[in-house]
């Protein structure tokens, strides 16, 4: 079964910060919750994995990412990954990332994410809408992880972001103390499942009740 996402996700971070996150695929995986690369077998390869915990059972799923394409003019990363779990389930995912800065407000920018996704075995049995549905709250997570996390990074020097700090730290005078950087996200260490489940149950009872309305 495929499945097909296109999503643009306006971040209150500029591009450039965005971008050097992007680049950082350790980093990236951690705004994942439940992912992560365990071991880089070359400059464009990287192994890594994937918890899913449903009630006290949880369950591992290994693969590889590979860099297929890394644009830095145009903030344009393109990701292939693939992976399966001893149940037999395998899943495959390309992927194009680019970063857009705001026009409007430098200091912002658009994730934009475009994704194929095949996945076979026990997980297609779920269908088309019920994927997208999970991917659609996986993908809300990351977002906010990976918006966190991209703040925590310094600004580049000259960017709006650096400019706007020194601007507030020179307009404190000399006792003005630069504002900490945010703290990094805490991520769960593996995807709840039993949590997705639930929420899946909830709209499908949601949807149910709209059509007898």
């Amino acid at each position: 079964m495929e499945v097909k996402l296109d999503k643009q996700y306006p971040l209150d971070v500029d591009a450039a910060r965005a971008w050097a996150l992007l680049t950082d695929l350790k980093a990236t995986a951690n705004c994942m919750p439940g992912a992560e690369i365990t071991e880089q077998l070359s400059e464009t390869s990287f192994k890594g994995g994937v918890k899913v915990k449903v009630g006290p059972a949880v369950a591992q799923f290994g693969g590889t990412v590979d860099v297929i394409e890394a644009v830095a003019a145009e903030r344009k990363m393109v990701l292939r990954g693939k992976g399966a779990d001893k149940g037999g389930s395998s899943a495959s995912m390309d992927l194009t990332a680019i970063i857009t800065a705001d026009p409007a407000n430098p200091a912002h920018c658009v994730l934009n994410g475009q994704a194929a996704v095949i996945v076979n075995g026990k997980f297609a049995q779920f269908g088309g809408r019920m994927m997208v549905q999970v991917s659609d709250m996986l993908l809300a997570q990351f977002v906010e992880n990976f918006r966190q996390t991209a703040l925590t990074l310094p600004a580049a020097e000259g960017s709006p972001a650096a400019a706007t700090a020194a601007t507030a730290a020179v307009s404190g005078g000399d006792a003005a103390v630069p504002a900490p950087a945010p703290a990094a996200p805490v991520v769960a260490r593996e995807i709840n499942g039993l949590a997705i489940f639930w929420a899946l149950l909830k709209s499908w009872f949601g949807g149910l009740v709209g059509k007898k309305a």
